[in-house]
């Protein structure tokens, strides 16, 4: 019998002959070929679409981490926004973050921004996958896209309504926004409504199953495209602090965190920074707070008496679920994350007592 020797196996000449005149065994070849090159293609095509994800996803998306979850997050919580503590303070509404023990709440609160002329886009979680997907917040010229989520106080699920940037200083819309001073501000309701994407809701995510609906609008991806600038340092600590505090976790507080909402950012004990804390904050944006404080001394020379605060009484949270799946993170370039949105709003008649459903105002 000939023989073709192989440096591995030697095949018959006649099993040769066969394999090529057969038509069966060369169909069957023919597939297995075929078999291989898809399957080598599949492995292919999924790298390809991870690095087109990784692609698409805004600069300001990517916060060095990128944290999935399998259980969604809870509901947000109905508050009632602290007044405005001094003039040019812009107001981060509250969010679900995501730790070793599920999910806790870090409460909403006013930062002075890195640099007048910016404006704050919220985190918010988005469903892709089959996992929600957190997208940090970020500062910059326009506020951008962050799921649809109504937070209120301005953040109905699209853009900004609590307010702008008039000659370096900034002016509250005092239709969703709770200040006790009266130069810079104004009052517009309209631009209130046209914010909206979902009022009532209360739903703290974006997508999947019962998520808010909302693809991002021409001036939402626009925003995506410019510069961006992550949490300052007060923020950065604010989340720190309430990761620390055992009752700002869901599984403890049962989604009704005790400090929903507070008048400056958390400091190192635990409690709202004072004033003379904030300005001698030894963080990367001195220079506007000096220019906080310049806007603050301009308000109080012309109304001293404004300042004064107002006592507000707290509404009561709904309630949510409790997750505490592990997260899974991921290595993913330095930026800054989407954001992201929270809570629905209920509708108010006056802008006074502030006491607007799911943490906002109409």
């Amino acid at each position: 019998m000939i023989q073709i020797c192989g440096p591995e196996n030697a095949v018959p000449y006649q099993d040769l002959l066969r394999r090529e005149t057969d038509p069966d065994i060369s169909r069957r070849g023919t597939h297995e070929r075929i078999e291989r090159f898809l399957m080598q293609l599949i492995r292919t095509a999924r790298w390809l679409v991870l690095a087109l994800f990784v692609g698409l996803i805004p600069a300001s998306a990517n916060a060095g981490v990128f944290i999935s979850v399998g259980v969604a997050p809870p509901p947000l919580p109905v508050y009632v926004q602290p007044e405005c503590p001094e003039p040019g303070m812009m107001w981060t509404p509250g969010y679900w973050a995501y730790g070793d023990d599920g999910y806790y709440w870090v409460p909403g609160t006013w930062v002075p921004a890195p640099s007048p002329g910016l404006l704050w886009t919220p985190a918010y979680w988005g469903w892709s996958g089959g996992q929600y997907i957190f997208h940090g917040g970020y500062w910059g010229p326009h506020v951008g896209y962050y799921g649809g989520v109504n937070y209120g106080f301005g953040y109905g699920g699209i853009g900004f309504a609590g307010g702008m940037w008039r000659g370096g200083f900034f002016s509250y819309n005092t239709a969703v926004m709770h200040v006790g001073f009266h130069d810079h501000v104004y009052m517009d309701r309209g631009v209130v409504e046209r914010g909206y994407v979902a009022r009532d809701s209360h739903v703290a995510f974006s997508g999947g199953p019962g998520g808010i609906r909302h693809e991002a609008g021409p001036e939402e991806r626009m925003a995506e495209r410019d510069h961006h600038i992550e949490r300052t340092s007060f923020q950065q600590q604010h989340e720190s602090v309430a990761r620390s505090d055992r009752n700002s976790f869901a599984r403890n507080n049962g989604g009704h965190p005790s400090n929903p909402a507070v008048s400056r950012p958390l400091g190192n004990a635990g409690h709202p920074m004072s004033q003379s804390q904030m300005h001698s904050a030894p963080q990367q944006h001195g220079a506007m707070n000096n220019h906080i404080q310049s806007q603050s001394h301009s308000a109080l020379q012309s109304h001293p008496a404004s300042m004064q605060p107002q006592s507000h009484t707290m509404q009561q949270s709904h309630s949510m679920q409790q997750p505490h799946p592990a997260p899974q993170q991921h290595s993913m370039p330095q930026q800054h994350s989407a954001p992201q949105q929270h809570a629905a709003p209920q509708q108010h008649t006056a802008p006074a007592p502030h006491n607007e459903g799911g943490g906002k105002h109409k």
